[in-house]
């Protein structure tokens, strides 16, 4: 398939490039490319082609997108990708033969991608996660069993990553297909934990089925089988699991197990510290982010406890992107049914500038900018700008 080359692009690079604290001769060797190169891109005087857009953007450390106009689709990556995916789903218990780095070399690719995901830089997974979750098959398959174990668990994580890309594109068969491999390889690490990540992860397929009530009695099970001791990654590993059982108790509309929840998430949360417990953010701050969730999908009255709650505090930079900017988004949709629609939409250009590919593919990102353009509450050209980028109405 042949390279789509992007113009005018040079001013966002230099831009980007100073930012970023680098030099245009700093910037070429970072990220591979011929300084002339850099030279006449950046002056505009020539295209940019899918490959060198990856590298830069790679030495600049963002996504690519942050550097393509508003209307460019560089997460069409996504849906290339989906074929791949398919293919190794289709044969991850009898692979193809093929090279397999090392352990450790896997670990690096595998951190990688999910730091990709905790930014929610989606076209960064999409680019890697085929031929990566090929490659940590052919390597369970031939690993010594020594190496199993830690194998396994690399597969999980790489599997959570392809899954946040085909979850957030509404590709939900492959989503499902996802979590049953991370399903399949689990008990395969030994690790008593493994199984609270994977149900928490899961739990996605009630939410989009919206069988709320079967999705909390998963995670209710889970809670039952999950280690109780007092080391952090235990106490974080429940706290993630109250924390998504809450969520999902609210979007049923079920107050009494949403507050039980919310309640213990709250009470681990404050035993540990803010950070990320194998693949998921949990602490504190994590728990003041699904309160306003929980606030907002039980709606009506708890509103105004989600307004309260986004007065008093925002998330801290150091807070994964993507769960910063759901914070964002939560809270625009508290702001629009509470009569606040130009507050809304400054929340929802907040989670813009913080995940561009998180607030572009988010359902209610769509639904809430759909509705405000027939409001036609804020400045009519931005908004109208702002629903072609996230194609609001396009999903309804």
């Amino acid at each position: 398939m042949a390279s789509t080359v992007y113009r005018g692009l040079g001013p966002r690079i230099a831009y980007e490039r100073r930012i970023a604290g680098l030099t245009q001769s700093g910037l070429a060797c970072d990220a591979g490319v011929a300084l002339g190169t850099i030279r006449k891109i950046e002056r505009g005087e020539r295209g940019v082609s899918d490959a060198v857009l990856s590298t830069v953007a790679d030495a600049l450390g963002i996504d690519p997108c942050r550097l393509l106009p508003d209307l460019e689709r560089p997460d069409d990556r996504v849906h290339q990708a989906m074929p791949g995916l398919s293919s190794v789903l289709a044969q991850f218990e009898a692979p193809e033969d093929g090279p397999c780095r090392d352990l450790r070399a896997l670990r690096g690719a595998v951190a990688a991608v999910v730091s990709h995901r905790l930014s929610a830089q989606y076209t960064r997974i999409a680019r890697t996660a085929p031929g990566l979750l090929a490659e940590l098959c052919r390597a369970l398959h031939i690993a010594a069993p020594g190496d199993r174990p830690a194998v396994a668990q690399l597969l999980v994580d790489a599997c959570r990553a392809a899954d946040a890309v085909a979850f957030k594109r509404s590709a939900k068969d492959l989503s499902a297909r996802l979590i049953g491999l991370m399903q399949w390889a689990a008990p395969q690490a030994h690790e008593p934990l493994m199984d609270a990540t994977t149900a928490y992860v899961r739990a996605e397929i009630h939410l989009a089925a919206r069988t709320h009530a079967a999705g909390l009695r998963a995670l209710e099970q889970a809670l039952d089988r999950t280690p109780r001791n007092d080391e952090p990654e235990a106490l974080a590993a429940r706290g993630a699991l109250h924390m998504r059982a809450a969520v999902v108790a609210g979007r049923a509309r079920n107050c009494a197990a949403a507050t039980v929840h919310l309640d213990m998430a709250r009470a681990l949360g404050d035993r540990v510290k803010e950070g990320v417990y194998r693949g998921t953010a949990f602490g504190p701050d994590s728990v003041r982010v699904h309160e306003v969730s929980v606030a907002v999908s039980l709606g009506d009255s708890n509103l105004d406890r989600a307004l309260r709650l986004a007065r008093e505090w925002k998330p801290p930079r150091d807070l994964p992107a993507e769960r910063r900017s759901g914070f964002y988004i939560e809270l625009g949709r508290a702001q629009l049914w509470a009569g606040r629609p130009d507050a809304a939409f400054e929340s929802l250009k907040v989670a813009r500038r913080i995940a561009p590919q998180h607030a572009r593919e988010h359902r209610w990102v769509q639904e809430d900018v759909a509705t405000l353009r027939r409001l036609k509450r804020a400045d009519a050209e931005s908004l109208s700008n702002f629903a072609e980028w996230c194609h609001a109405g396009a999903s309804l």
